[in-house]
């Protein structure tokens, strides 16, 4: 879901940039990225820090 998220919030400006999309797709698109990466990524993030910890 990370993957998804980070893809979204890439993804988007270069169509901006390119003429395919409009500005507010890119936002609307770019919006859902952040939201995904920033709800899944604390859970692999703080999973690979415990692990390390640990030995």
């Amino acid at each position: 879901m990370s993957l998804v998220g980070l893809v979204f919030t890439i993804y988007p400006p270069v169509l901006y940039f390119m003429g395919d999309a409009s500005l507010e797709r890119m936002k609307f698109t770019m919006g859902i990225g952040m939201v995904l990466w920033l709800v899944s990524a604390p859970f692999w993030i703080n999973k690979s820090a415990g692990s390390e910890q640990s030995q």
